[in-house]
């Protein structure tokens, strides 16, 4: 049985913008930060800091070549190095974007040839037995079809609900897929945590709408039944009977951990004409307690870093003390919570536009920067691992 995990990762983005042109510009957090040359370095690394788990995806996009057909070259290098270091990886199967062959998001035959892909996968590397088929699923629809910022970029609900229901059929269906190669993996669905703030009366019923809205993701994934308002508006946007139900007759819960991201930019004041910014009110212990209530299933924090909290190493510190700090409250509370992540290895490039800028400008989230030297977070995280490692050790085993 597998302990309580300490884990971080490979940011491992790339989704296609619009590029200087407009013409599509596929962007590689791999390539910009310098991965693809320092692999065995970064793997070192998460040894060092004594770290147990890594979030890790290969580059889809670079890998599924076409039907049938895939490049496993660097991946098997990579994968390899992982298994010898005793690294335990959460497989991050599609970050933010498809290959080219595939197109983008509103493709209904993305979800068969992803759940090829994911088998194809299992089959390769059989001792894997922790995935994230597809991370962030809300996001992905969200910046794909609903903010226009990737992959096909459009602006409308009918293509959000589109690719909500593409993304969400196609990670179940890489579930099992997977789970016929290996019927004892555990799919950790890592999802982003949001919260709606009302600016005011005039904007209550769209922060309830927004506050249905973020499930979505999850409650498709986990075949749990939507609210009669949150059907309509599914139905509304190209929905249909048969759609639904497949998510309702697709039970993959009882196999999964719900992975719970969580940043200071994930809570919003919303306004009565739908923009937003961001705001801290609850913090990771309140929102992700609301999770927990809807779907009562074991929980792991699957991302946090100081992004916007007024960045610099300080408020890196100060930040993941306070995710840990609540990380404990949910535990002594009663919430079966499983590991903790930082968010990533290193530090990342670009995300301060969501991608969407080539400025080349650093962020400095990382637990190392990009000359692979370990920042004062990521001493402090190698600190925290050493000081509950034990405490935690035979408190928290994975249920199987």
């Amino acid at each position: 049985m597998q302990s309580f995990l300490f884990a971080t990762g490979i940011e491992g983005s790339y989704p296609v913008v619009a590029g200087p042109t407009g013409a599509g510009l596929r962007v590689d957090e791999m390539e910009k930060t310098g991965h693809y040359r320092h692999w065995k370095q970064d793997l070192s690394l998460v040894s060092e800091l004594g770290i147990d788990a890594l979030r890790y995806g290969p580059p889809y996009y670079r890998v599924h070549a076409g039907p049938g057909r895939y490049d496993w070259d660097f991946t098997d290098e990579v994968f390899e190095e992982i298994h010898r270091r005793g690294i335990k990886p959460i497989v991050d199967l599609c970050h933010f974007g498809l290959p080219d062959w595939l197109g983008n998001f509103q493709n209904p035959e993305f979800p068969r040839f992803f759940a090829e892909y994911a088998e194809a996968f299992a089959r390769r590397y059989p001792w894997v037995d922790l995935y994230t088929p597809i991370n962030e699923i809300y996001i992905t629809a969200k910046f794909s079809a609903h903010e226009g910022i990737w992959n096909e970029r459009l602006r409308s609900e009918r293509a959000f609900v589109t690719a909500i229901r593409n993304l969400a059929r196609a990670n179940i269906l890489a579930t099992e897929a997977i789970m016929r190669v290996r019927p004892d993996a555990k799919f950790i669905q890592s999802e982003s945590s949001e919260y709606f703030h009302p600016c005011g009366p005039e904007a209550m019923d769209i922060a309830r709408h927004m506050n249905e809205l973020r499930f979505l993701a999850l409650d498709l994934a986990y075949s749990h039944d939507v609210s009669g308002r949150m059907y309509e508006y599914l139905f509304d946007h190209g929905m249909t009977r048969e759609d639904y139900h497949f998510f309702l007759n697709h039970d993959v819960k009882p196999v999964c951990i719900m992975g719970n991201d969580y940043y200071a930019t994930n809570e919003h004041i919303i306004h009565p004409d739908g923009h937003t910014h961001p705001c801290e009110l609850f913090g990771y212990y309140v929102i992700t307690r609301q999770y927990y209530e809807r779907y009562r299933i074991p929980v792991m924090h699957t991302e946090t870093n100081n992004r916007d909290t007024g960045a610099g190493e300080k408020d890196g510190r100060a930040w993941l003390e306070k995710q840990w700090t609540n990380l404990l409250r949910l535990k002594a509370d009663g919430v079966p919570i499983l590991g903790f992540t930082w968010y990533s290895l290193v530090d990342q490039v670009d995300w301060d536009s969501a991608l969407v800028e080539d400025a080349g400008n650093v962020n400095q989230y990382g637990l190392c920067d990009l000359d692979r030297r370990v920042r004062p977070v990521g001493e402090a995280y190698r600190d925290l691992i050493g000081l509950w490692r034990h405490r935690f050790g035979n408190e928290f085993v994975w249920l199987r």
